[in-house]
């Protein structure tokens, strides 16, 4: 892509997301409102409701590293921020900073000089998968992220995938503009990841859309959780049965950050409610609704392929670690990125 077209998309993708931004507050104020448009700056827009001039910056999907980043080193910070789904972590770090948000499911905190508002939006349920992601296009952005070379042949070993299968993820992955080529042909040609923390958020969102239904929870009176689980795998892993701890029992032991963990998730390799019956029967555990042990299937063949083992525990590759801690509140929030982080040697 030469230069003119790339900030050609650039500018068109700007007044897209400003025009989203305005929609979302123009959606949560009441109709005796009046609201002009007075200017348009990269992400950000101006408005005036009711003559108040304020500034509007959209920050994507709304996740609590964006909100960071809106937050840390910048003196002009706008007066609210907009987003497709403000997670709770973002939520509360912006109203800590007086900033305003709304998102588009017509959630919104505003507290203005002439308006105040305060909507608890409607909850998004997904009710099918996304057309363009499928479990091959997420093992394959779990291996990418995890440090694979975006290549067919790299995908297969990594993976196990079929070449087509390969192919096809690779492709939908460009597709989506979440891998790309320096050049169309030559030494420059191979596909790279122009940005991992877009990469990651657009896997981290396609996953937990896409999160096995099926689950059984077990009780367990576990007072040390990592210790306990690194002994009851132990008995899966003699009998044949793979597993993989994700969420907060895995971050304890890839980047500790909470200061207690009391629940914990595990993927194994059943696919059926009986046959998590039989890996919870296996360790000598009965199902109990409200357990403190879940058990899924696996999402995708990386997530036991690319596990890793520290500290006793069988650990899923931590995508799928960052993507399940997203999704447990503000402090797995915040514990997802501190893995994040840790990571990227941050």
């Amino acid at each position: 892509m030469i230069v003119e077209d790339y900030l050609s998309v650039i500018e068109v993708t700007n007044s897209y997301t400003a025009r989203r931004s305005e929609a979302a507050v123009a959606a949560v104020l009441p109709p005796s409102v009046r609201i002009r448009r007075a200017r348009e700056d990269g992400h950000a827009i101006d408005l005036e409701l009711n003559g108040q001039p304020i500034t509007v910056e959209w920050l994507g999907e709304g996740g609590l590293r964006q909100a960071r980043e809106l937050l840390t080193g910048r003196k002009d910070r706008p007066d609210i921020a907009a987003a497709r789904h403000m997670s709770p972590g973002a939520r509360k770090a912006l109203s800590a900073a007086g900033i305003g948000w709304v998102d588009e499911t017509g959630a919104a905190e505003i507290a203005l000089e002439s308006l105040i508002v305060s909507r608890s939006g409607h909850r998004i349920k997904v009710t099918q998968k996304s057309r363009r992601w499928s479990p091959s296009v997420l093992a394959v952005a779990e291996a990418l992220l995890c440090g694979g070379r975006a290549t067919v042949g790299a995908m297969q070993e990594t993976t196990g995938l079929s070449a087509g299968s390969a192919t096809n993820a690779l492709r939908t992955l460009t597709d989506l503009e979440l891998i790309g080529a320096e050049a169309r042909r030559g030494r420059n040609s191979a596909r790279r990841i122009p940005d991992h923390d877009r990469l990651l958020d657009a896997y981290a969102a396609a996953a937990a859309s896409m999160m096995p239904e099926t689950a059984l929870t077990v009780g367990v009176t576990w007072r040390d959780p990592a210790t306990a689980l690194a002994e009851t795998g132990r008995r899966w892993t003699d009998t044949g049965i793979s597993w993989a701890a994700t969420s907060a029992v895995a971050a304890s032991a890839l980047a500790p950050y909470l200061t207690s963990v009391a629940t914990a998730e595990v993927y194994v390799d059943r696919k059926t409610i009986a046959g998590l019956e039989e890996v919870a029967a296996k360790a000598g555990l009965q199902p109990i609704e409200g357990g403190r042990l879940t058990l899924r299937p696996f999402p995708t063949v990386t997530a036991r392929q690319l596990a890793v083992v520290k500290n006793g525990l069988n650990l899923a590759p931590w995508p799928r670690v960052y993507a399940d801690l997203r999704v447990v509140g503000v402090r797995g929030e915040e514990a997802a990125e501190h893995l994040r982080d840790v990571i990227r040697g941050r």
